[in-house]
């Protein structure tokens, strides 16, 4: 038994606490055998997790997930504070500090006249932050563990404030029709068909842009449509007594047709 106090409630600091002493010698095997390489992904799957709790708008979901998050964070302060590189205090120094610098109209005497400005504002004290000397530095910045379509929208949302974008939808149109006429070559002569694919993908996420759609949110949208009317084509399937992987493709895309009708 570990000397540790139980609460009726508890802080961040005793999250930091609970931490420490899990992957202490003594703790938890497993926590104590974790690096920053192991919980990759994990980190990742939190944060996907409260943004579903988001999407649910769901107070006490998004409570749990925000936790989980957290708990992330900690975990990972807590390798470094055993390393003697930095701690959670570090950490929340460092965010502190930033977020102060971020905001010189609310912590200086920095006027505004709007969101606008303020995100204006933001960005320039982000690229001296970072030390970011041209455009290009700018779009390297961008993640590249983000999700592709995001990552390629952030990107391309960075160039257009080096002017370099169309003023309207149309051209962004026609760009995606003439990749997907590459695409079809690419396909027919079986080369850089990848090159191809991404450079369609790049020219679809340019399109949601100029509609002001999230290309994530509408590919997600996609996919569950998708399972919805697959899931309606099984059930037919199997009201007639067969089994989908038995049907020919002509009987599936009419069972198809039947279940965007419904």
């Amino acid at each position: 038994m570990v000397d540790f106090i139980q609460k009726d409630h508890y802080s961040v600091r005793d999250l930091a606490t609970i931490v420490s002493i899990l992957r202490s010698p003594g703790g938890c095997p497993w926590d104590g055998e974790q690096t920053h390489l192991s919980l990759r992904r994990e980190l990742l799957e939190e944060c996907c997790e409260a943004i579903e709790a988001i999407n649910e708008s769901d107070p006490e979901h998004l409570k749990e997930e925000l936790g989980d998050v957290l708990l992330q964070v900690v975990f990972h302060a807590d390798i470094e504070k055993d390393a003697g590189r930095f701690d959670l205090d570090d950490v929340a120094d460092g965010i502190c500090k930033k977020m102060i610098f971020r905001h010189p109209h609310v912590f200086g005497d920095v006027k505004v006249s709007g969101t606008g400005e303020v995100l204006s504002n933001w960005e320039e004290l982000k690229r001296k932050e970072k030390h970011q000397e041209s455009y290009t530095d700018t779009l390297n910045s961008v993640a590249r563990t983000l999700p592709g379509l995001w990552r390629a929208e952030k990107v391309q949302k960075k160039a257009k404030k080096a002017g370099f974008d169309w003023g309207e939808c149309s051209p962004a149109m026609d760009k995606l029709s003439e990749e997907l006429g590459e695409l079809r070559e690419a396909i027919e002569d079986g080369s850089n068909i990848a090159e191809e694919l991404g450079d369609l993908l790049f020219a679809a996420v340019n399109v949601s842009r100029f509609v002001d759609v999230d290309p994530e949110e509408a590919l997600n949208g996609a996919t569950e449509k998708f399972i919805s009317r697959f899931a309606k084509v099984e059930q037919m399937a199997r009201e007639s007594g067969r089994d989908m992987a038995q049907m020919s493709l002509e009987e599936l895309e009419e069972l198809w047709e039947m279940a965007k009708r419904t």
